[in-house]
């Protein structure tokens, strides 16, 4: 249950009843009064506070209950980490042989990582991207394809044609481009519709 409604002799009273009943504190909370009450005349016809409590959204809770469950459906053992900051939640899934959550480059734990942003936003404004990890393959990944857009940079300036890689994401799409923004010798840009679209690099004619 996310919102209930509480009395008490006074609205703090209220509140306290609604925090301990929900198992939480009051900055996860946001309370409404509905009746301030009153202590009526001589102890006669008073009326006790009334409020009502709800608990405000949590992406990191959201994203953990999620993922816990397929994990669960998975049968993996994982301890899941999170860290939220400037409306971005990174999430870092630890445990044995978690391999079969990433999948041929990265499929799987992309197609997870989907999930996980429709789940923490639906219905929640503003907007929070979600970035899940696991073994440390973003890193890795990103590194790998660093190190190709150089390679094939080269390739392209020393045969003077058009570079095209095979599709990739719009991430892994991003991480090309700025890996060679600023090669004065190519251009990159983008072609295809998705999920077929890939990245372009193509030798300067001027240099």
């Amino acid at each position: 249950m996310d919102s209930i409604e509480r009395s008490g002799k006074t609205v703090e009273e209220a509140v306290e009843e609604a925090l301990r009943y929900l198992n939480t504190t009051i900055d996860k909370v946001d309370i409404t009064v509905i009746d301030q009450g009153s202590k009526g005349f001589l102890g006669i016809g008073g009326r006790p506070a009334k409020i009502s409590a709800v608990l405000k959204f949590d992406p990191e809770k959201t994203a953990k209950d999620f993922l816990k469950e397929v994990s669960l459906l998975m049968g993996l053992a994982v301890d899941i980490n999170t860290k939220l900051s400037d409306k971005h939640l990174e999430v870092e899934l630890k445990g044995s042989n978690l391999g079969v959550l990433i999948g041929k480059r990265g499929q799987t734990l992309d197609s997870l990582q989907y999930l996980v942003n429709l789940v923490v936003n639906k219905g929640n404004a503003p907007y929070i991207s979600v970035t899940l990890d696991t073994e440390n393959y973003r890193k890795k990944r990103k590194e790998t394809l660093e190190t190709l857009a150089h390679n094939l940079a080269k390739k392209a300036k020393h045969t003077r044609r058009n570079v095209i890689l095979e599709p990739m994401n719009p991430y892994e799409r991003r991480i090309i481009h700025a890996a060679l923004q600023n090669d004065k010798y190519v251009t990159t840009y983008s072609q295809g519709d998705e999920p077929f679209r890939n990245v372009v690099i193509s030798p300067n004619r001027n240099n």
